[in-house]
């Protein structure tokens, strides 16, 4: 997004740009943590654009499969969306391979694409081998896209406490991504191509500046941030382990 006043070039402040390479960051130093050889379920892997991360280890792709890129056109949706080969074709929450038949399993920003996510991790449970890893992110808070697979908004802290602890796991990593003044932000970038979707307007010269004053401004608040994660953020990053059945 860029701003013009009379010549001068305005270009937008970093701030809100940077969740997904933030998660792909932390995503790449967890995977690296993972012995090499050991067997990887992505689940809900998609496009498998993390597959790369997992050159060191044995990869396996599940996913459902029926996404085609338009849905039922709400939202936001993504055109040309391929699966490439997928390993395994079925429901997430009924993955057709043996108990304890993974050293890990990771479930990249699907979540909220699942009608009963709980299920999920109750899946993910069996198929890990104990002391095996799960690594998860979902958002915080998600405009609908994928739709019509979009079932939750978005997953607060509380509830990977809630459903991991009570299915054995250990949370060993539980991170933010971001705060109340990236997550503003990143929707404030949003606004030209929205206005002009749903308004058929487009944003004027002198509220493209509004607009820039305003991301400077949560640009300043964004570095002097102390904590407002808790109120709001893009999503979480998390690493747990599977614990020993006693």
């Amino acid at each position: 997004m860029r701003f013009l006043n009379t010549g001068k070039r305005f270009f937008r402040p970093p701030v809100g740009k940077n969740n997904e390479n933030v998660r792909e960051q932390w995503l790449q130093t967890v995977l690296q943590k993972i012995p090499p050889g050991c067997r990887i379920l992505d689940a809900g892997a998609g496009t498998q654009r993390y597959k790369t991360f997992c050159r060191h280890l044995r990869y396996v792709a599940q996913d459902f499969g029926e996404y085609n890129g338009e849905g039922d056109a709400a939202g936001l949706q993504i055109e040309g969306f391929d699966y490439v080969r997928l390993d395994i074709i079925s429901d997430i929450t009924a993955i057709p391979e043996p108990d304890a038949s993974y050293g890990a399993v990771m479930c990249i920003e699907v979540l909220e694409h699942l009608p009963e996510p709980q299920l999920a991790i109750k899946e993910f449970t069996r198929l890990l081998e104990p002391g095996g890893w799960l690594i998860l992110t979902a958002p915080f808070c998600s405009l609908t896209h994928f739709a019509p697979y979009h079932f939750s908004s978005g997953f607060n802290k509380y509830w990977y406490k809630h459903h991991l602890e009570r299915n054995g796991f250990e949370i060993l990593e539980l991170k933010e991504n971001g705060n109340y003044f990236e997550f503003l932000a990143q929707e404030i970038g949003r606004i030209n191509s929205l206005a002009k979707r749903y308004t058929g307007s487009r944003v004027g010269l002198l509220r493209r500046l509004a607009l820039w004053t305003t991301l400077r401004m949560l640009d300043k608040f964004s570095r002097r941030d102390a904590g407002s994660s808790e109120l709001l953020c893009y999503g979480y990053h998390v690493l747990a382990k599977r614990l020993p059945v006693l």
